[in-house]
């Protein structure tokens, strides 16, 4: 039987065969435990980390509510970096629940994807 976290990777793998972040578009990627969500942006070409935000020191709000305001803060600090436009990576998880909030927020903030 496979488990979850081998599913989860399995879809990752089918993902990331078919998008890569480049300097101009890059991948904004999601992860998410048990208490915090974290999101950064990613050039795969130089394998470099360009912005990045966490639910660390946010406090208030359920979780979907401090995804949302992760999902803010990385859309500020992508435009305010010169990068507009990204390419979503949902890590292989369900785009519901914290991760479309994320993304959601990320949008309404300026982002384009």
């Amino acid at each position: 039987m496979i488990s979850k976290q081998q599913r989860r990777n399995k879809i990752k793998a089918r993902i990331r065969g078919r998008i890569s972040g480049t300097a101009a578009r890059p991948r904004m990627t999601v992860f998410r435990s048990n208490k915090q969500i974290y999101v950064q942006l990613v050039d795969d070409l130089k394998g470099q980390t360009l912005v990045s935000a966490s639910s660390k020191g946010i406090a208030e709000g359920t979780k979907t509510e401090i995804a949302a305001k992760v999902g803010k803060v990385i859309a500020e600090k992508a435009i305010a970096a010169g990068y507009p436009e990204v390419v979503f990576d949902r890590n292989g998880y369900l785009f519901h629940g914290r991760v479309k909030s994320l993304a959601d927020a990320a949008r309404e903030g300026g982002l384009k994807f």
